[in-house]
Formats: structure tokens, sequence, C-alpha cells
């Protein structure tokens, strides 16, 4: 059985993280198999948008806490073991944020840890109602600072904080409030609601969509004024591109616009 399992339908990939007897942990071999996924996901053209969720009752409880004593059990190799371990989890989710395809997260059950990370990595998330999401890792002495780096770039400084240090779980719809997710809805219509989501995003340009996801993220980390130059050095690129010019004449003549790269 697959630690990770892919499906794809058309345009959309559909990556299912499978250990739920460990409730989807990050573990070395999760890890390795999700970035091995996204690797090769960068390199197909032809799909669109990506899906993400987790096998069992919960999406992911975060690291492997078993596996990480075992580290921590040889002296001479616990910190250079921790210390890959945290590389190769950031590289997971910064490949996530490079991906040129949009990555949307299904959350259910629980996300902690760095599994509230991942899906702070992901572009978009739909979760299940009554999902719980935390960073609890304070509670146990260990401060999630590495899941910390995702979750202060989609939340309010003051409420992330209150999770870091106070562990405290949020439910579903403070999560929306906050802004980790895009939606919460019956466990019953998550796929549904997530696959018509991806849905309306694959019918859109290719060559927008890859643009634009990589400017997007690119001018949340420059001034203001630096932002605006860079972005219309993209908007200029996009629109010299054959397929825009088509969009922007088919509007026009209040026709579809027949895309050569779809």
């Amino acid at each position: 059985m697959a630690i990770l399992e892919r499906h794809d339908s058309g345009a959309i990939a559909h990556l299912r993280l499978n250990a739920p007897e460990r409730l989807n942990a990050l573990s070395d071999e999760m890890l390795e198999a999700l970035q091995e996924a996204l690797d090769r996901l960068a390199t197909e053209r032809q799909i669109r948008v990506v899906l993400l969720s987790g096998e069992g009752r919960a999406f992911c409880a975060g690291h492997d806490l078993k596996e990480m004593q075992q580290a921590r059990q040889a002296p001479d190799k616990g910190a250079a073991k921790f210390e890959e371990l945290f590389r190769r989890c950031a590289r997971v989710m910064t490949t996530i944020g490079a991906l040129p395809q949009p990555v949307i997260a299904l959350p259910h059950g629980i996300a902690t840890a760095a599994g509230c990370q991942l899906v702070a990595a992901c572009d978009l998330a739909v979760a299940a109602e009554g999902t719980r999401f935390g960073v609890n890792g304070v509670n146990i002495g260990l401060f999630c600072s590495t899941p910390m780096v995702a979750l202060s770039r989609n939340l309010p400084r003051k409420q992330a904080f209150e999770m870091l240090t106070t562990g405290a779980m949020i439910d579903s719809d403070r999560a929306l409030e906050l802004g980790l997710i895009n939606r919460a809805v019956p466990a019953e219509e998550q796929m549904s609601e997530a696959m018509a989501l991806a849905s309306t995003i694959a019918e859109k340009l290719d060559t927008a969509i890859r643009i634009g996801k990589q400017a997007f993220y690119r001018q949340l980390e420059m001034p203001l004024e630096a932002a605006y130059d860079f972005t219309a050095e993209v908007m200029v690129r996009n629109m010299l591109d054959s397929d825009t010019d088509e969009g922007i004449q088919a509007f026009l003549e209040k026709r579809q616009p027949g895309w050569k790269s779809g």
C-alpha cells in the first residue's frame, strides 16, 4: 500500500496522504513521497490544479513524534537528523508555493503542528466542518517554530501568536474567520466543493494562472513600490502572450476564446 496515493481526473491531480494508522504523520517516508510527487507535478503541463487530502480520521497530525524520539536517542546523530528533517519539511512546504499549479488542501478531522503548516502552505483550503486546527507543540514543550512560518503568513499576527503560545485548537468556523481556509462545508460535500473550485480554476488560461501564482507570492515579500514595479512587468509579459490577446478579442466580440494552450 502506497503511503501517498495519486488519482487524476482530467486536469486535476489528487494526492492523498495514506498512513491513517499514524494520522498521516509527516514521517521521513511521507516527506520523501510528497517531495517526489510535487517535483513530478511541476513538470506536468496537463495538470492544472492539485488536491491534497488525507485518508482516515485525520488530515495530518504533524511530524512523527515516535520517529523523532528514536533520532533523539542517538546523541551523536540526533542534531543532524533533526536538521535534515526540518530542512526536508521546509522544502516540501516551499515546493507547494513554487509549484506552477494551485494546490487545494482538503483538511478533515485534525490538522495539527506540521499538519496545520501543510494546510497553511497550500494556496487554497476547503475544510470539512468540525475540522480542528492547531500548532500545539508548545503543550509538549516544543514550540512550533517551523509551522509558525506558514501560519503567520496566513493569519493576523496576534491570532497566530496566541495559537502558538497557548497550544489551543480552533475549529473550522474560526479558521474560516481568520483566513486559514477558504470554505468550511459538510464532510459529505467536501470533495465535490473542492472539485468545483478546482474545475473553475482549471478552465482558466493555464499561462495566466501560472504567471499569476508565481507573481502573487513574490510580490507579497516586496515593499509596496517594488511590488507595483514588478507586477507591472508581469502584466506586460502576460499581455504580450498570444492567448491573452485571443482572450481579450473574444471578450470584445462576445464569444468564447480559442486558446491554444487551454
